[in-house]
């Protein structure tokens, strides 16, 4: 299942914001991932290198909220899961639902609805073009 490896590398994410350390030195501290270990550390990988890509979007689209106003966590999921709908094969169905639990989970009150609104505006964007 690889929500337990979304859960990893959100908190990765989060310990990144405080500390320089490399994808695989936040993995070590995850413990055993099991046969999730290769798609954590794909996730974490490809997340460093378009970080810069995927922050601007998020800063474009989070209309009223720059990057730097947003709750640590949310930014973080939006992260994965831009990374996810953007660079990887995953349904973008699936990677907007998995991000939304995660939001119900560890995000703040208004973070489902606020994910889940920039997260399918960049899905119809890139299948329609930009509106």
């Amino acid at each position: 299942m690889r929500r337990r490896a979304r859960e990893a590398v959100l908190r990765c994410l989060y310990r990144r914001e405080f500390l320089d350390l490399s994808p695989e030195e936040l993995l070590a501290e995850e413990g055993d991932l099991g046969k999730e270990r290769g798609f954590a550390q794909a996730l974490l990988a490809g997340i460093q290198a378009h970080q810069s890509e995927i922050d601007r979007l998020i800063d474009q689209r989070a209309e009223g909220w720059g990057l730097d106003r947003l709750a640590l966590v949310d930014r973080n999921i939006l992260r994965l899961a831009l990374f996810e709908l953007l660079y990887t094969d995953i349904p973008p169905e699936v990677v907007i639902d998995e991000a939304v639990e995660l939001a119900k989970d560890y995000g703040t009150e208004q973070a489902p609805k606020f994910i889940n609104g920039i997260l399918d505006r960049v899905w119809k964007e890139r299948a329609c073009g930009p509106s």
